[in-house]
């Protein structure tokens, strides 16, 4: 029942090259580009206005990054699973599979798009609040409660956490101007990574070393979260967001576009009555709406919200329950802490090489999607089939990295030819849809209104879940490539066919298209 943190939400593509985000830097954060050099001014001189904002810049992003580390130490959660199935708690297998754990999907779809509007709307740090009490709350529950009912609540609370870790990946973005997008990202990520990392291996050695119950782990992981609550309060405040809360220079340019607008409706009440009634197409959400539908009319835009939407839906599945798997398969193994550590470490490893991958992706995204998903299916059919934990434990490590592989990848590629705006807006929409598709698939087959199956039979779905896809991304492979191909063959003929005349139209040569390190390359 332990969540990944790593989710591309939390952090821009890790490759050589800056996303061209095509947002302009706003006009009062002039000064704050270069925090280095806005940080070193001349020893001689007064210290300027710029320099103590770039001052308070660098400190407002190491706060908020050791507010993302703090945050993400919890050493009971990879622990969560045992713990209910443990003496302490007493809770059935069968319970956890299919009444405690199909609630933690419900609440994250429920609660995902009005985290995503109201982290907008109200400037981040109130979610970010929200977030650490439902923490506080979380273990509280596994601290003081014993019925069915409290640990529903619980994965409630869990789905409320999820939900509103849209607000820290996104917070980072509004401190500074659109230069250092990717650096402050890669920062934030990288300390979220980190707490992650040492929150398990942390927990590893409290039960491994340490022989301290469940009990006392939880209380550790509330006395965690309550700090990073109070950390919480401390967050700057910033001024501005994405959608709902423009820069003050920004807002003054639109009343002084009211206000002439008001001149010329008095001039021509009829032609001001008009614009009036389009005015509300004029805002940037409802523009950002508006322009999604272009964004499916793109091949490869298309092809990686689409695994977007699937691929992850399949990962948090597995990710949700295969803690209950191993409890199966060996109940008195107890390396979930280690087992998470290594999965976060080499996840993070195959994070940073998809930077380095040169391909042409145009022409073979759907070959690769293809070829991992089928790796991944098979590393599912062992996790279903073994009856030995080690083989499920390394099968789940591989099986993570090779999505975060994809991770940063699928977020270039969407992003580099997206405004900021859109772009959230985007990830946003392929999240709530891969939310919703979790939500279906836990009710039909986990749930105890539904099929009710148990935890084995589960993998089995996993297993042809993946299958399925890896079928689909193969023949889409298969029509790509042979496309392309034929495309080129025609290309070399019409070359090989001497000078253009009048008669002749000249062959259109292909443009280069954007590797996954930001370089170029033909087709």
């Amino acid at each position: 029942m332990a969540v990944d943190d790593t989710t591309a939400s939390e952090g821009r593509s890790d490759g050589e090259k800056d996303m061209d985000l095509k947002t302009p830097a706003p006009e009062d954060a002039e000064g704050h580009g270069d925090v280095e050099t806005a940080v070193a001014p001349n020893p001689s001189e007064e210290p300027t206005e710029d320099s103590r904002d770039g001052i308070k810049l660098k400190c407002s992003v190491i706060f908020l990054c050791f507010y993302g580390f703090m945050s993400s130490i919890r050493p009971g959660e990879a622990f969560i699973t045992p713990n209910l199935l443990s003496s302490e708690k007493n809770f059935t297998r069968q319970q956890v599979t299919n009444e405690i754990t199909p609630v933690l999907t419900y609440s994250y779809m429920v609660m995902l798009m009005p985290a995503f509007l109201l982290t907008d709307l109200l400037r981040y740090k109130p979610v970010l609040i929200i977030q650490a009490i439902s923490q506080v709350v979380i273990w509280l529950l596994m601290l003081l409660g014993t019925t069915l009912l409290h640990m529903q609540l619980m994965e409630f609370f869990y789905g409320i956490t999820m939900a509103c870790r849209v607000a820290y990946s996104s917070y980072i973005f509004s401190l500074v101007n659109p230069v250092l997008y990717q650096r402050v990202a890669g920062y934030s990520r990288s300390s979220v990574l980190l707490g992650v990392f040492t929150s398990s291996v942390l927990g590893q050695l409290c039960i491994s070393l340490g022989n301290v119950t469940y009990y006392t782990l939880d209380a550790i992981c509330l006395g965690f979260v309550g700090f990073g609550l109070a950390l919480s309060f401390c967050l700057p405040w910033p001024k501005r967001s994405l959608y709902f809360n423009r820069m003050k220079n920004q807002e003054q340019k639109e009343l002084t576009g009211k206000a002439a607008q008001s001149e010329l409706e008095k001039i021509n009440p009829k032609q001001g009555g008009l614009s009036s009634t389009s005015c509300w197409r004029d805002s940037v959400f409802v523009h950002m709406l508006l322009e999604v539908r272009n964004v499916v009319k793109r091949p490869n835009l298309r092809l990686w919200s689409l695994w977007w939407i699937f691929n992850s839906t399949g990962y948090y599945l597995v990710l949700f329950y295969v803690h209950i798997l191993w409890n199966q398969v060996n109940s008195s193994a107890s390396y979930n802490g280690a087992v998470e550590a290594a999965a976060t470490l080499l996840s993070a490893a195959t994070s940073f090489m998809a930077g380095f991958t040169k391909i042409r992706w145009n022409v073979w995204s759907e070959l690769v999607i293809g070829l991992i998903t089928a790796v991944q299916a098979g590393l599912l059919l062992f996790m279903g089939t073994t009856n030995y934990i080690w083989v499920c434990y390394v099968s789940y490590i591989l099986f993570r990295a090779f999505y975060q592989f994809l991770v940063p990848i699928a977020t270039f590629q969407i992003a580099s030819s997206l405004t900021k705006e859109l772009c959230a807006l985007v990830f946003g929409i392929n999240t709530f849809l891969g939310t919703i598709l979790k939500s279906i698939i836990n009710l039909i087959f986990s749930d105890k209104r539904g099929l009710g199956l148990d935890v084995h039979s589960q993998f089995y779905i996993y297993f042809i879940y993946f299958s399925l896809l890896t079928v689909v991304y193969l023949i889409s492979s298969a029509v790509v490539l042979i496309r392309h191909f034929r495309n080129q063959n025609r290309e070399r003929g019409d070359s090989a066919g001497g000078p253009p005349t009048e008669l002749s139209p000249v062959p259109v040569t292909s443009e280069a298209e954007p590797l996954s390190n930001g370089k170029s390359g033909r087709t």
